[in-house]
C-alpha cells in the first residue's frame, strides 16, 4: 500500500528547503566577539582560534567595519591588558585610560548609531590571580566587594561609550547593584545584557588564551554547575527581575536545553554566547578533514537559534554573515 502522508515532498529541492524552513537566521542575530589588546603594534593570532586575532585599536576598527558592511548586528569588546598593569582589583578595566574603554571610545566615536557596542564587563581579564571579582582575605570572591568594582566599571564603560554592558561575572545581585549605579549616574539609557546563566565550563579554555588570563584555580563557586538546569533558569528569572534588558545563555550548544527553557519564560530577548571551545572543535576537526566546516558552522547556529536564541555571539559572526546574502 503505497502512503499517502509523504513528508519528503517537502525536501525534494534546495528552493522547496528554503520555502518551508522553520528557523531562519539574519545576518543582525549575529553579534561579533572582539578581542582588543593594549601594547601591541599588529594583530597577533590566537593560536587555539584559527583565525581569530586579538586587535589594535586601528584592526578593530577595520574589523567594525566590515561587520558593519556585513550586516552584523553588533559587536562585543573585550579588553586584553599588558601584565605590568593587573592588580588584584582590576584598576586597569575602570581606568579610562584603560584598553577596553580607549578602544571603546575609538569605536564609538568612529561608527556611533552604525552598530550596537557592548562591553564586557567582568574583571577576570584586569586582575593578577584571574578571577572575576575581588578576593577576600582567604582567597575567595568577596561578592559585595566586587559588585562596587562592577557599578564602576560600569560607568566608565559608559562613559566611553558602550551601548550595552555585559554583566559575565555571575555574581549574585549585580544586575540590580549596576542598574542602581547607571542610574544614579544619569545613565538611564545604558542597557544591560546579563549573563544570566553563565556555566563553569570546559569550553572556555582558547579564551583564556585569547585574553591572556591570569587565572589561578576555578571558577566553579560562582560560575553554574553544568549538571543544573532548573538552577540556569532560576538565575535568569532573577536577572530579568533586577532589570536586566537581555538575558544571555553561555555556552550555547552544550546547552541548549537551558536555552530554550530561558527561551520559553523570558519577556525580554534571549542572546547564545557560541564559545572558544564551540568554535576551536569545529575548526579542529575541519582542518583534519573530518567535518565539513561551512555546513558544520551554519549548523551550529541554526541549532541555538532553533532552540530559542534571539541572537548569537558568535567568532563567525561576519563569515557566516556574508554566506546569508
Amino acid at each position: 500500500m503505497s502512503p499517502t502522508i509523504r513528508p519528503r515532498r517537502l525536501r525534494r529541492t534546495p528552493a522547496l528547503r528554503r520555502l518551508v524552513a522553520e528557523t531562519r537566521i539574519h545576518p543582525s542575530q549575529l553579534i561579533l566577539p572582539m578581542f582588543v589588546a593594549d601594547g601591541i603594534d599588529e594583530p597577533r593570532p590566537i593560536g587555539s582560534m584559527p583565525g581569530v586575532v586579538q586587535h589594535t585599536i586601528d584592526s578593530a576598527s577595520r574589523a567594525v567595519e566590515e561587520a558593519i558592511q556585513a550586516g552584523v548586528g553588533g559587536v562585543m569588546l573585550f579588553g586584553v591588558p599588558k601584565e605590568e598593569d593587573k592588580d588584584a582589583t582590576g584598576s586597569a578595566g575602570i581606568d579610562p585610560d584603560g584598553i577596553l574603554n580607549r578602544a571603546t571610545a575609538a569605536l564609538d566615536e568612529r561608527f556611533g548609531d552604525d552598530t550596537v557596542i557592548q562591553t564586557d564587563l567582568c574583571l577576570d581579564e584586569f586582575t593578577d590571580h584571574g578571577h572575576c571579582g575581588v578576593l577576600d582575605e582567604w582567597g575567595g570572591i568577596d561578592n559585595d566587594a566586587t559588585l562596587e568594582r562592577y557599578a564602576e566599571m560600569a560607568i566608565a564603560q559608559v562613559d566611553a561609550g558602550s551601548e550595552m554592558v555585559g554583566l559575565s561575572g555571575m555574581m549574585d545581585g549585580q544586575v540590580a547593584f549596576v542598574r542602581d549605579a547607571l542610574d544614579d549616574a544619569g545613565y538611564e539609557d545604558a542597557a544591560i545584557l546579563a549573563y544570566a546563566a553563565k556555566y563553569a565550563s570546559a569550553l572556555y579554555g582558547p579564551f583564556r588564551e585569547a585574553v591572556g588570563s591570569s587565572l589561578q584555580g576555578d571558577r566553579r563557586t560562582y560560575q553554574q554547575d553544568p549538571a543544573n538546569a532548573r538552577e540556569g533558569l532560576r538565575e535568569a528569572t532573577l536577572d530579568e527581575a533586577e532589570g536586566a534588558d537581555v538575558l544571555m545563555v553561555k555556552p550555547a550548544s552544550f546547552y541548549l536545553d537551558v536555552l530554550r527553557d530561558v527561551a520559553d519564560e523570558a519577556q525580554v530577548p534571549v542572546w547564545a554566547y557560541q564559545v572558544s571551545g564551540e568554535y576551536a572543535m569545529v575548526e579542529a576537526a575541519a582542518a583534519n578533514g573530518w567535518i565539513d566546516r561551512d555546513r558544520a558552522i551554519a549548523e551550529s547556529v541554526t541549532s541555538i537559534v532553533r532552540a530559542g536564541a534571539d541572537a548569537v555571539l558568535t567568532y563567525w559572526a561576519v563569515e557566516l554573515a556574508v554566506s546569508l546574502r
